[in-house]
């Protein structure tokens, strides 16, 4: 499955609506580790099909309340998701691997 580019409003649905667990990524074009990031970001959306792997550009004004009402202050800020409630947050740069283990894939 590919890393979905998500927005305030397709966030929304997709915690309201979503039976899969899922990351969600909070990025920036100038963060150089949200950009070393992506693909392994990438990498774990090929080999894990039973999340969904999204990403939030915080540098749009749309999407920057949804960072605000997440506490987000630094990127890259990554949250995890089952049935609804976030059940984990990283933040900074890891690998694939170190993804799969803190999220216990």
């Amino acid at each position: 499955m590919e890393v979905l580019h998500l927005n305030k409003e397709s966030f929304e649905k997709l915690s309201r609506q979503s039976e899969k667990p899922f990351l969600v990524d909070f990025w920036a074009s100038w963060c150089g580790p949200c950009q070393r990031l992506a693909p392994e970001l990438e990498a774990l959306a090929a080999e894990h099909p039973e999340i969904i792997v999204g990403k939030i550009n915080v540098e749009d004004p749309e999407n920057s309340s949804v960072a605000v009402n997440l506490g987000v202050n630094s990127i890259p800020a990554l949250f995890f998701y089952r049935d609804g409630k976030m059940v984990k947050q990283l933040v900074g740069f890891m690998s694939k691997d170190e993804l799969v283990k803190k999220l216990e894939l």
